[in-house]
């Protein structure tokens, strides 16, 4: 089993930053591939990156140059980086790992991603 927690959200003005995390543990050793997504009411859920053994894969154009992933492996750890926070960013933000023993990223943000953590909120908001 494998456990995901995320945290860092909040509320913060346009224009602003945020940095969220997630933990994973448990069965952390059959797990490579992780993303980050969110959820915004009316929307459908949408992949925003993914992390592998060798790279990463973004999934959306919509933070394009503003957003980052990065991943500690000793830490168990994976964070989003958020810049130039815009309204429309606003959602739950969920990590989540791909299929054990995989060890490179699916080719889209959709599919039958394994593990969810509880996600965090995030609003961007004046």
């Amino acid at each position: 089993q494998l456990q995901l927690v995320e945290s860092g959200g909040g509320r913060v003005q346009p224009g602003g930053s945020l940095r969220l995390s997630c933990v994973v543990s448990g069965f952390t050793s059959g797990h490579n591939v992780y993303g980050w997504f969110r959820s915004a009411p009316g929307k459908d859920r949408e992949g925003l990156f993914c992390i592998d053994v060798a790279d990463t894969t973004e999934y959306s154009d919509s933070v394009k140059g503003r957003f980052t992933i990065a991943r500690d492996k000793a830490k168990n750890t994976l964070w989003l980086q958020m810049n130039s926070l815009k309204p429309e960013d606003t959602g739950v933000y969920f990590c989540a790992a791909w299929k054990a023993y995989e060890m490179f990223c699916p080719r889209s943000g959709t599919g039958n991603w394994e593990h969810w953590g509880q996600g965090t909120q995030v609003t961007v908001s004046s």
